[in-house]
C-alpha cells in the first residue's frame, strides 16, 4: 500500500499573477503541460498558499510588513482543477487583508473542494490537523508557522497556527502530532519556518525539524526560505516557489525549484522524486538545460551536507529516503516574502 504524494512549496496568486487570473485565463496559461501532468500523476497533492483568495478586507497594517497578497475568488477553482487536494495556510500572508479576506479565503476553498490546514476561525480549527486518504492510506497533515505572532488566531479571533520555534517546540504542536498519529497512518508536518533567501536552513530550524521527528512526523516539509534546501530524511527542509512574479535573485535563484513527489506507505517516505522548475513571471515550467543543471547541482551539494545523496533520472533528481528513515534530521552547520 503506497501513495504518491506531490507537494509544491510557496504559490503566490496575488498581485501579476491575480492580474492575469482577472483576465481570460486558464490554468494552462500558469503552469506548463509538464508541470500538469506531474500533479495529474499524484495520489495527493498540498502545497503552501501564500496569499489570501478575496475580494474583499483592507491591508493588514504592521510595522515592516511590505507585502500583501491577495487572489481573486476564482483562484480557488484553479487549484481545484490544478488538481490540489490541500493548502496550508499557516504562513504570513494568510491575513494580509484581515480577518474577512480570511474567512473568504476558507469559504472559497471549501466551496471548491481543496481542503485547507494551519488557519481558522479560531484557535482549535487552526491548529486542528486535516487527514487526507487515498489508496487505502490515511495521511495526517499538521501545519505551523513560526511568523508572524500577529496573525496567531486565538479563543477569540481567527488566524494561524503560530508556534514559535526558537525556544523549543511548543507543546501544542507536540500533542497536534500525537493526535494526528492516533487518527492517521502516516503523519506530514508542514512548517513555514525561518527567513526568507537563505541558503540552508537555521539552527533553530534544525533542532525544530530533530524534534518533530521525534515527536512522531513521519514527514517533514518546510517552506518560506523562497529557495529550495537540501534533504536529511524524512525531512525537506524547504520546498522553494512554485509560482509568483518575484524579482529574481542573482545567486540564489529563486526563479528555480522544484515540484516534489514523495512516495509513502505506512513504514514512511521511500522515495523522493523532484522535477526541476523554472519560474518565469506568472507562469511555471520544467527547467532545461543551464537551468536544469544549475538545480541538479544546488541540490545536490544541499542535499550532501546533510547526508543525503541525489541521483539524476531522467528529467528527475531522485532521493532514497527510505534506506536512511531514522536517521533524523541530520546535523551540520547550519525581495520576496
Amino acid at each position: 500500500m503506497s501513495v504518491t504524494m506531490a507537494l509544491a512549496g510557496d504559490t503566490m496568486l496575488g498581485r501579476g499573477v491575480a492580474e492575469r487570473l482577472d483576465r481570460p485565463s486558464t490554468v494552462e496559461d500558469l503552469f506548463s503541460a509538464e508541470v500538469r501532468a506531474r500533479l495529474a500523476e499524484a495520489d495527493l497533492v498540498l502545497l503552501n498558499l501564500e496569499c489570501c483568495v478575496s475580494s474583499r478586507g483592507a491591508r493588514w497594517t504592521a510595522p515592516g510588513k511590505p507585502f500583501h497578497f491577495r487572489a481573486p475568488p476564482r483562484a480557488a477553482g484553479l487549484l481545484a482543477e490544478l488538481g490540489v487536494d490541500c493548502v496550508t495556510l499557516a504562513n504570513n500572508h494568510a491575513l494580509d487583508y484581515g480577518y474577512e479576506a480570511l474567512h473568504d479565503t476558507l469559504d472559497h476553498l471549501a466551496r471548491a473542494g481543496v481542503r485547507c490546514v494551519g488557519a481558522g476561525d479560531r484557535l482549535p480549527e487552526a491548529r486542528t490537523p486535516v487527514v487526507l486518504r487515498a489508496g487505502g492510506l490515511r495521511l495526517a497533515v499538521v501545519a505551523l508557522s513560526d511568523h508572524p505572532s500577529d496573525f496567531a488566531a486565538t479563543a477569540r479571533r481567527p488566524g494561524i497556527a503560530y508556534a514559535d520555534l526558537n525556544a523549543g517546540l511548543p507543546s501544542w504542536v507536540r500533542e497536534a502530532v500525537a493526535d494526528a498519529g492516533e487518527q492517521a497512518d502516516v503523519v506530514l508536518v508542514t512548517p513555514h519556518w525561518g527567513p526568507n533567501m537563505v541558503e540552508e536552513p537555521l539552527p533553530y530550524v534544525r533542532r525544530a525539524a530533530e524534534e518533530l521527528v521525534a515527536c512522531g512526523a513521519t514527514l517533514v516539509a518546510g517552506h518560506s526560505a523562497h529557495v529550495f534546501h537540501g534533504v536529511a530524511p524524512p525531512v525537506l527542509y524547504d520546498l522553494g516557489d512554485f509560482i509568483d512574479d518575484y524579482a529574481t535573485h542573482p545567486l540564489l535563484r529563486n526563479d528555480l525549484g522544484l515540484l516534489w513527489q514523495v512516495t509513502l506507505d505506512e513504514r514512511g517516505p521511500r522515495r523522493l522524486r523532484a522535477l526541476p522548475l523554472k519560474l518565469g513571471y506568472c507562469r511555471t515550467e520544467a527547467a532545461r538545460d543551464d537551468e536544469w543543471r544549475w538545480v541538479r547541482d544546488r541540490f545536490t551539494a544541499a542535499c550532501a551536507r546533510l547526508g543525503a545523496s541525489v541521483s539524476p533520472e531522467d528529467h528527475d533528481l531522485v532521493v532514497e529516503l527510505g534506506a536512511v528513515q531514522g536517521q533524523g534530521a541530520g546535523r551540520g552547520r547550519a525581495g520576496a516574502s
